[in-house]
């Protein structure tokens, strides 16, 4: 850890845990954009990067300050748990090597979300983190913008990324930033479009949200990923669908009609549209078509408990230095050859959750408020927001900072959607005087306040 690694960890440690709830979170971001994974010590064996110091100063806060004790364990919470648990318990006693980097997802993962479930309030919190993530995004868009007029990486100096001319695609950089990989820069610009094009829907803020549009757009483009690039696509799709929001029960099951019937006059498997995909937004969809393929070719191999990694060195005509095995794009199959099938159905649960829980809320908001509410839309956009995550997840596996920006998202649908359960169940108790009857229900999947809920 360099000086300028210290001196921007200590202000970032200072404000996560002595600075106002809603400021912490920005000090929380800042860590995950100025930061870069080449500012770490080496403590038994453990890799203790500059950004596992914010994530445990940040959860011991919310533990010293007792911002978690008003959050009771929901679905989303159980599951996230269960997975990462169960996920590190197989691997751990499966295999020797390489525990203590699968007990550091845990502790990430863990420390991570929880901090920001005591952080992230509702969505007063939530849209003002949005509009004061801006000061954040502003200067590191222009950093970004830096490196790809440049070709120079200004966080060279703190170490942890890689040599500029060992990206470039068509003639054009692609760029990284801080992060340790051109896709996962991508992946931030990506996942926050999203929530930017919620915030268009309140007057007041719209020339904020489409500053911030703007901004993931640049960060985007700047990474010349194809799918960071895909992600813009499925995002934007996202909310071309909110014209059909009511109805999308039916265009699930017409999706899901749709691959299966691709499946079947296709030559080669469904999941070869990967390939075609990039044909168009550009970069290694075949790549990741043909992982899923060699996966299920071995199954016998890894779906009862994962596989050595480096068992899968024959997977490809090439391998991953750093692991000895295939690269592992997809993190769907990585948690399979980590621990086996129960670990993807336990990771599919966790977006079932999720989604349930929105889909829930959303029916409680089209009852209490007027169609189209900024709550809608911000719900809505979450939930955008998380499909993207899946899509990503179809070509790449977060391994930097990245998943820091992925649980502190997950984290505020947990946080979003209790408000409008604790807001519904205080309605009831309200108009009844009585004790509201389906709080309990929420985790579960009826609630007879809105007999629709499972429409959206």
């Amino acid at each position: 850890m360099n000086l300028i690694g210290i001196s921007i960890l200590l202000p970032v440690l200072f404000v996560v845990t002595c600075a106002p709830r809603r400021w912490a979170v920005i000090g929380y971001m800042t860590g995950v954009l100025f930061l870069t994974q080449g500012q770490q010590l080496q403590v038994f064996g453990f890799n203790l990067f500059a950004i596992r110091f914010v994530e445990l100063a940040g959860f011991i806060r919310v533990i010293a300050r007792g911002e978690l004790t008003s959050y009771r364990l929901n679905s989303i919470d159980r599951a996230l748990l269960i997975l990462y648990i169960y996920a590190t318990v197989v691997f751990v006693l499966r295999s020797s090597e390489g525990v203590a980097y699968h007990v550091g997802m845990l502790v990430d993962a863990f420390l991570c979300y929880f901090a920001f479930r005591g952080l992230i309030g509702g969505f007063e919190d939530f849209n003002w983190f949005l509009r004061c993530f801006l000061l954040l995004l502003l200067p590191f868009a222009a950093i970004i913008v830096f490196e790809s007029l440049t070709k120079y990486n200004l966080f060279t100096v703190m170490g942890g990324v890689t040599r500029v001319e060992d990206f470039m695609r068509g003639g054009r950089l692609r760029c990284q930033g801080s992060f340790r990989h051109p896709i996962l820069l991508g992946t931030l610009g990506a996942s926050f479009l999203p929530l930017y094009i919620a915030m268009v829907r309140p007057k007041s803020h719209r020339l904020l949200a489409m500053l911030g549009i703007f901004l993931c757009l640049v960060i985007v483009g700047a990474s010349n990923s194809g799918g960071p690039a895909s992600c813009v696509v499925v995002g934007v799709a996202g909310w071309v669908l909110w014209k059909w929001r009511t109805k999308m029960l039916r265009i699930r099951r017409a999706i899901v009609f749709g691959i299966i019937s691709l499946g079947l006059v296709m030559k080669a498997p469904v999941w070869y549209l990967l390939a075609h995909v990039s044909d168009i937004t550009g970069g290694g969809g075949w790549h990741r078509a043909f992982l899923i393929d060699t996966a299920f070719q071995h199954l016998h191999q890894w779906w009862l408990a994962g596989m050595p990694i480096e068992d899968t060195v024959n997977w490809f005509a090439y391998s991953v230095p750093v692991t000895g095995g295939a690269d592992m794009t997809n993190t769907f199959i990585s948690f399979g050859v980590q621990s086996g099938l129960v670990a993807i159905a336990l990771l599919i649960a966790l977006l079932v959750c999720a989604y349930r829980r929105l889909g829930i809320a959303l029916a409680l908001v089209r009852n209490r408020y007027p169609i189209g509410s900024t709550t809608e839309f911000m719900l809505w956009g979450v939930g955008v927001m998380l499909a993207v995550h899946i899509m990503n997840w179809l070509g790449i596996s977060y391994f930097d900072q990245i998943y820091v920006v992925w649980f502190m998202q997950l984290a505020a649908i947990s946080n979003l959607c209790d408000q409008v359960f604790a807001e519904d169940a205080k309605g009831v108790e309200d108009a009844t005087d009585e004790p509201a009857i389906t709080a309990h229900i929420y985790d579960g999947g009826w609630n007879p306040n809105s007999s629709e809920a499972f429409r959206y």
